[in-house]
């Protein structure tokens, strides 16, 4: 398994990636807002936006440097997974959105990747010396909570998250 920058190249699979949310009725988390680009835009649009989010001098404000990530299997060159990482923080990453957001697609699930894909999501933020971690997921997302806890998430608060109006979990992963 491998961190795959997003690219041309990776579109149609990119695409189908996003379908198989959509055919299987689950949520979509993670993704770096692929899946509303594709709604309303196009991939070279979102290449654009994920190009823009490393570009550190021009980040407008309130957003923060991140990095968005195919987590790809090497064997057939199939997305399993998306990543994006939160370079820096502020009040909405510390509070509600957490440093790292994640999805693996439906297909896949119950197989560790995501487990596999946080731990190595959590090495790109060592390297820029992270020495906590915060992690949030919906009350009623108990996947993405013991992938979390898997990580060594500690559970540090519970509340109604304003901006996505639903009970989030808040964690904090210490390194």
């Amino acid at each position: 398994m491998k961190f795959v920058f997003p690219s041309l190249r990776y579109k149609e699979k990119a695409i189908q990636f996003i379908n198989e949310f959509y055919e299987y009725g689950s949520e979509i988390n993670g993704s770096g807002s692929l899946d509303r680009y594709l709604k309303e835009s196009t991939y070279e649009e979102w290449l654009e936006k994920i190009l823009a989010a490393i570009d550190i001098a021009n980040i407008v404000q309130p957003k923060v440097p991140a990095l968005t990530y195919f987590y790809i299997r090497e064997e057939d060159d199939r997305i399993i997974g998306m990543i994006n990482i939160r370079l820096s923080s502020n009040d909405f990453i510390k509070g509600e959105a957490g440093h790292i957001g994640y999805c693996i697609r439906p297909t896949e699930r119950r197989k560790h990747y995501a487990t596999n894909m946080l731990n190595k999501g959590l090495k790109v933020l060592d390297v820029l010396g992270f020495k906590e971690v915060v992690l949030t997921c919906d009350k009623s997302n108990i996947a993405s909570a013991t992938v979390i806890k898997n990580c060594n998430g500690e559970l540090v608060s519970e509340f109604y998250g304003e901006s996505f109006k639903e009970d989030i979990q808040k964690y904090i992963i210490r390194r």
